[in-house]
This record gives C-alpha cells, sequence and structure tokens, in this order.
C-alpha cells in the first residue's frame, strides 16, 4: 500500500533521515519506534510531502507521489494526524471535524462519518458546540483523531497519540486505534510509548539517528534485548 524507497531529508549540513526503506500493507498496524530526534515525525512529514526531501521515492497504491502537493496527497486519502494535535483552537468541535471533510462534497456521507466519529469518541458529541480551546488534552487528541477520520483515510498516519495523557487515557487511545484498524483503516504509528505501540503492531521498525536499524514482527522486537534496554526499560 506504501513503499518508501532510501529516502533521505537533510536540515542544513543535518541529515535527519538517510536513505530509509520500508513499506506497508493494507490493513496492518505498522510503528515507528525510537528516541527523540530519530527521525520519526520527519518520517511522517516527508511522506505528507510538508517538507522538502533531499532523495528517494514514495508510492502510495502504487502510484507515486514523491513530489505530489500535500494537498493532493491528502484527496488520495492518506491523512496525517499531527503531533501536537494542531487543532482550531477557536473553532468549534463540530467546525473542526467538518474541516477534516473540507475534499469532499457528500453532506449525507459527511453527516454519517461524523456520528462514526462520535460512536468512537462519545465525550466529542457531548462537546459539539464547544469551543476547541476549552477541550482538555485528551478531548483535543480525540478531536485530532476525529478530523482525521472525516477525511475517510485508507492510511492514517499518527504522529504520537498518546503524548502528555494521563495512563488511563492512553489505554483509552490505543483501544481506539485498534478499533480504527478492525473497521478497515491501515495505521502508520509513530510513538514515543514503545511498549505500547508494539503491542498493538503488526510489524515495527526502529529509527536511530536517522537509520533504520531493525524491523521485524511487533511482538518479536518487544522481545529483541536491544529494543528492551532501549525502549522498553530493559
Amino acid at each position: 500500500m506504501l513503499k518508501v524507497q532510501k529516502l533521505s531529508v537533510s536540515y542544513g549540513a543535518i541529515n535527519a533521515l538517510r536513505e530509509i526503506s520500508f513499506n506497508v500493507e493494507r490493513g496492518e498496524i505498522i510503528s515507528l519506534i525510537g528516541s527523540n530526534g530519530a527521525g520519526k515525525t520527519t518520517t511522517l512529514h516527508a511522506v505528507s510531502n510538508i517538507i522538502k526531501k533531499r532523495g528517494g521515492k514514495i508510492e502510495f497504491e502504487g502510484e507515486d507521489i514523491t513530489n505530489l502537493a500535500p494537498d493532493q496527497i491528502v484527496r488520495r486519502r492518506l491523512i496525517q494526524v499531527p503531533e501536537g494535535r494542531r487543532i482550531f483552537l477557536n473553532l468549534s468541535v463540530r467546525d473542526n471535524l467538518e474541516m477534516g471533510a473540507f475534499t469532499r462534497g457528500d453532506k449525507a456521507g459527511i453527516k454519517a462519518d461524523m456520528e462514526k466519529v462520535f460512536e468512537l469518541f462519545p465525550r466529542l458529541k457531548e462537546r459539539i458546540t464547544q469551543i476547541s480551546g476549552t477541550l482538555s488534552g485528551g478531548e483535543l487528541q480525540m478531536l485530532a483523531m476525529g478530523r482525521g477520520l472525516m477525511a475517510q483515510p485508507k492510511l492514517l498516519l499518527l504522529d504520537e497519540p498518546s503524548m502528555g495523557l494521563a495512563p488511563i487515557l492512553v489505554d483509552e487511545i490505543f483501544e481506539i486505534i485498534q478499533k480504527i484498524n478492525k473497521a478497515g483503516t491501515t495505521i502508520l504509528l509513530v510513538e514515543q510509548n514503545a511498549f505500547k505501540a508494539l503491542s498493538i503492531s503488526n510489524r515495527a521498525y526502529v529509527l536511530e539517528t536517522g537509520s533504520i536499524t531493525k524491523d521485524g514482527d511487533a511482538k518479536e522486537l518487544a522481545k529483541d534485548p536491544a529494543v528492551k534496554e532501549a525502549y522498553l526499560g530493559g
């Protein structure tokens, strides 16, 4: 479904990504794990083409999207939920969700998908007219994910969905990620909480200073001594 070949990104003299290659198959949850500064978020930004690439090729559903404009990538239903949520804080919950459907013209479908979002995130329905800037951190994350789902993603890129959340909310968010996947959406997950990420993923890639150093079955990687030592607290 997604094929990334020899992707390189530089910030000035710093090589943020060094010819990394990976793939995501339809129906999978794939995790990218690694420490801060390893290149995880840069990878997602490069796939979405919101940063300039130094080299490499990206294919989505057999089409070369390497140089497509970000809005054209969104129209192909490859959707990113960014780190830090990036909600329109002065707009209501409803307005933010409708912004997620800006590429669509099917009013009935948009209404039906909003109801599906409310099934996943009942608290958003309770706060539908509330200004988003007044929501809690957990509610903002739910809204960010709901907004992404309004674009009917085939592939959903999730960047640090558990960041800053209380443990009970982290569990809830990861349960919802699994529900989204079981409903038919493929997921590429960037997550600092490697233990949780590996526990729900089919496969995973380990990024270290811009290079993929390990990859394989997520459950097997969770048992790898080096991975356990570096990312799972030994």
